[in-house]
């Protein structure tokens, strides 16, 4: 126990330094212009009911976003039709995979080409048969590397989504927390960056509305796009092995965004832009 507490505690010690180093390293000086400050939220996995009944949420706010779909071949003739609506909204259908797996080990066991017979090509037909035609990509568990980047990239999308998570536990035990607004990389600068990160927001991540309210008056103050992430909405406590993020919570941040004026992007959209500072 006291060796753990020790490795715990040198642990924690580079966790801190090395999570100081990003920050200073990354500042972010207020822009002069904030007219193209915004914020690009999107959600994963395979709850399109549940999204669609967002439909009025999103419409109140003026909001896009961005779904990332995984085991499409699964999407009932509803389903497609839910995401078609979704779509004619201006929402994004992105791609999360076919089966949701780990994508290093299997580029590893099956290499570049098997990766895209096993897991790229299967998931892309059924979507495209239901007439979607995904150009950005949620890595599965944020499970990823340059080569399987490349693949990604190779075959025809424009932008790659990984995992910034705020909060991170050890054995139970917090190894630290940091406020998203210190968090640079979840920040779009409008600099065509291809491979990014986006702020998860489920439950379980424990950022706090205050903090939310912070995040977005950065990327109003940087002229930057705060990039945000969740699963299935829920309007009470998760159960059952259910993970989403809190639906009220969700439309206090569409609210302060529409309050700061921060336009709404979708994932691909992001890519296309060109800084005006």
């Amino acid at each position: 126990m006291k060796y753990r507490s020790s490795r715990f505690a040198w642990l924690a010690t580079l966790t801190v330094l090395f999570l100081a180093g990003m920050f200073l390293a990354g500042c972010m000086p207020d822009a002069k212009s904030h007219e193209q400050a915004g914020i690009a939220i999107s959600f994963d996995d395979h709850f399109i009911s549940d999204w669609h009944a967002l439909r009025p949420l999103f419409k109140k706010y003026n909001a896009k976003v961005t779904f990332f779909i995984t085991c499409p071949d699964s999407l009932t003739k509803e389903e497609v039709t839910q995401l078609k609506e979704l779509e004619s909204d201006g929402h994004e259908i992105g791609f999360h995979s076919t089966t949701h797996g780990k994508s290093t080990e299997l580029i590893a066991a099956v290499g570049p080409a098997g990766y895209v017979e096993r897991e790229l090509k299967p998931g892309l037909g059924f979507m495209a048969a239901a007439g979607f035609f995904p150009k950005s990509y949620a890595h599965p568990g944020g499970n990823h590397n340059d080569q399987v980047d490349s693949v990604l990239f190779a075959n025809g999308f424009k932008i790659l989504r990984d995992v910034g998570v705020s909060r991170r536990k050890l054995f139970g035990i917090q190894i630290y927390a940091l406020a998203p607004r210190f968090m640079n990389w979840v920040y779009y600068r409008f600099d065509q960056k291809k491979s990014v990160d986006a702020l998860f927001i489920d439950t379980d991540s424990e950022v706090t509305e205050v903090e939310m309210a912070e995040a977005i008056q950065k990327a109003k103050d940087t002229n930057t796009a705060l990039m945000i992430f969740g699963h299935q909405p829920l309007y009470a406590a998760p159960k059952n092995g259910q993970y989403g993020f809190n639906v009220p919570f969700l439309e206090k941040i569409l609210r302060e965004a529409s309050r700061q004026k921060l336009k709404f992007y979708t994932m691909s959209e992001l890519p296309d832009q060109t800084s005006t500072d």
